[in-house]
C-alpha cells in the first residue's frame, strides 16, 4: 500500500519571554491508504498541533508534510488551501454542521466547495448517508438529530469529496460511551473500505480498539507506537479516558 501522508522531522516551536515550547519536536509519521491511526497522549503533548501541521494549517519550523507526494509547506497559501480542500477531510468534537442546512445539504456542501455537486456527487451523498444509517434523516436539520447522528453527518461530509486522508480531532468527546463506539467503528470501517488514510486524536483510549496503529505522543515527541492488534485490543479493553501522563501507552 502506498502512503497518503508522509511527515518527516516535523518541529513546531513557540517562543515565550522566558522559554521555548516545543509543541512538536522532530516527529516523523507515515500513514498508508486504508490505515486508521489513533493519536493519543496527555493534554499538551502536541497532538492537535501535529494534526494542524498535517493539514497545512500551520507551517512547521522544521521538516516537511506531504500528501500523495505533494509537499504542503512548499506550496503558496492559495495553492495549499485549494489542495487541502480537495485532498483532506476534517471532523471535530464540535461537528460544525450548518444549523440551517439539512443533513443532505450539509454533506453536499463539500462537493459545492469543490465544484463537484453533479449527478455522480449526489449519488455519492446518497450512498454515504445510507451507509451511515442516515437515509431517513436526510431532510432533517442538525437540531433534530442526536449527537451520534450529528457526528455521522460530519463523517459523511469529511469523506464525500474523496479525500486522501481524514483528520479527526476528538470526534467522540461529547458522546456517551455507546455512541462513541458506534461512531468510531463506522469511521474506521469507512477508512478501511474506501482506502483512505485516517488519523483520530482521542483522549478516550477505549476507542483505540478500532485502530490499526496507536501512536502515543509525550512532550511533542512520539513516545511509543503499538501496531500489534492483540496488544491494542488488550490495552483498549483495560483503559479509560486519558487524563494523566501515567495513563498513556506503555
Amino acid at each position: 500500500m502506498k502512503n497518503v501522508l508522509d511527515a518527516k522531522s516535523l518541529s513546531k516551536l513557540y517562543e515565550t519571554d522566558t522559554t521555548t515550547i516545543r509543541a512538536v519536536d522532530d516527529t516523523t509519521i507515515s500513514v498508508a491508504e486504508g490505515e486508521f491511526i489513533a493519536l493519543v497522549g496527555p493534554s499538551g503533548s502536541g497532538k492537535t498541533t501535529l494534526l494542524a501541521l498535517f493539514a497545512g494549517l500551520l507551517d512547521p519550523d522544521k521538516g516537511e508534510v506531504s500528501i500523495n507526494g505533494q509537499a504542503l509547506n512548499q506550496m503558496k497559501e492559495k495553492q495549499r488551501t485549494d489542495y487541502r480542500m480537495r485532498n483532506i477531510g476534517f471532523t471535530f468534537q464540535a461537528n460544525n454542521l450548518v444549523s440551517y442546512l439539512t443533513v443532505q445539504e450539509n454533506v453536499e456542501l463539500m462537493l459545492q466547495l469543490n465544484g463537484r455537486l453533479d449527478k455522480a456527487g449526489k449519488t455519492r451523498v446518497t450512498e454515504l448517508l445510507e451507509r451511515l444509517g442516515l437515509s431517513e434523516r436526510r431532510n432533517n436539520l442538525p437540531s433534530q438529530l442526536s449527537g451520534g447522528q450529528q457526528q455521522r453527518v460530519a463523517i459523511a461530509r469529511a469523506l464525500v469529496h474523496d479525500p486522501s486522508i481524514v483528520l479527526a480531532d476528538e470526534p467522540t468527546a461529547s458522546l456517551d460511551t455507546e455512541l462513541a463506539y458506534q461512531v468510531v467503528e463506522t469511521f474506521a470501517d469507512l477508512i478501511h473500505e474506501q482506502k483512505r488514510g485516517g488519523i483520530m486524536v482521542t483522549h478516550d483510549l477505549r476507542m483505540c480498539i478500532y485502530a490499526d496503529r496507536v501512536i502515543q505522543m509525550l512532550d511533542g515527541r512520539i513516545d511509543a507506537i503499538v501496531s500489534d492488534k492483540g496488544t491494542i485490543n488488550a490495552f483498549a479493553n483495560q483503559s479509560r479516558v486519558l487524563s494523566e501522563p501515567d495513563q498513556v501507552v506503555a
